[in-house]
């Protein structure tokens, strides 16, 4: 490795001298340090240092170092997977420990050591490709490592949905939401909607409604063979539907408009420390054997 992209969470202030030393680290290995423009920000003035945006630093470095927790890691993910790149991504966490961003302060060296050696396991992340139609063209186009969430807003008080597997019509979901997840992102909101927690290596979608008017409506994890349609049926113009991908972007929808979702072409790339397991994490986030 050549270059390593670093991007902190905006205003994380408690970064800097992390941010500072890590570059020290990688240019004494003839590593060259790539800063992300507001993570440059957070560093003192005066030296010289390569600074990109987001969409241009994924095409520069050959891995990216994210500090902060899984919302810095989803952004920078779906940047990654926009831009069509392969290159890894190692997560670290400030605060407690996360499901992206695992790696912990006392663990960032050795992780950084290993993953520039080739010693460092790799996960590949499934991702989702999600396309939005309007009036048969599509209006916009995005990549998401967790989820596809179609949600009502603050003046709906329940919203139908149509759902198609493929070309089978499944149901009509008449709740807050619907989320379409990924194995990765069943730990997000897919896990406080109630839906299910699914190994990330695992291909599959999970569809899970969000306070469902009918009880037996329940989550259902299905194959990623076969991409998932949503469309929303609105019969008041008052009403306000709309879509999110990775909490990072979204828009409002209107009559007519579909969601489709399949798998991405590429996945994504995560650096994982070697000293706990998947479920070593989840016992540690979800307390489970605690009183």
């Amino acid at each position: 490795m050549k270059k390593v992209g670093i991007v902190a969470k905006t205003r994380l202030t408690k970064a800097t001298s992390h941010l500072v030393e890590i570059g020290a680290w990688l240019e004494q290995r003839g590593v060259e340090p790539v800063y992300e423009t507001a993570t440059a920000a957070l560093m003192p003035p005066g030296a010289a240092r390569h600074v990109a945006d987001k969409q241009t630093l994924v095409k520069k470095v050959d891995m990216v170092v994210v500090l902060g927790g899984d919302g810095t890691l989803l952004s920078m993910a779906d940047c990654i997977g926009a831009a069509g790149s392969g290159i890894p991504m190692l997560g670290v966490n400030f605060g407690s420990l996360g499901f992206l961003t695992e790696v912990i302060l006392p663990e960032l060296y050795p992780s950084l050591d290993a993953a520039l050696s080739g010693r460092a396991p790799i996960e590949e992340r499934m991702m989702l490709h999600a396309t939005a139609i309007r009036n048969g063209a599509t209006f916009a186009d995005h990549i998401a490592l967790n989820d596809v969430v179609v949600t009502k807003g603050a003046r709906s008080r329940m919203i139908d949905l149509s759902v198609w597997v493929g070309d089978e019509f499944i149901t009509r979901v008449k709740a807050d939401g619907l989320i379409v997840a990924t194995p990765t992102g069943s730990t997000a909101y897919n896990l406080a909607a109630g839906g299910p927690i699914v190994q990330p290596t695992l291909d599959a979608f999970l569809l899970t409604p969000i306070a469902p008017h009918t009880l037996t409506n329940r989550p259902i994890v299905i194959p990623v063979s076969s991409p998932v349609r949503v469309q929303p049926n609105i019969e008041d113009e008052r009403e306000e539907l709309y879509v999110t991908f990775d909490g990072q972007a979204g828009f409002q929808l209107q009559a007519g408009d579909e969601i489709r979702i399949c798998r991405a072409d590429r996945t994504l790339r995560l650096i994982r420390p070697s000293t706990r397991s998947y479920f070593a994490v989840l016992r540690e986030k979800l307390k489970w054997g605690e009183r």
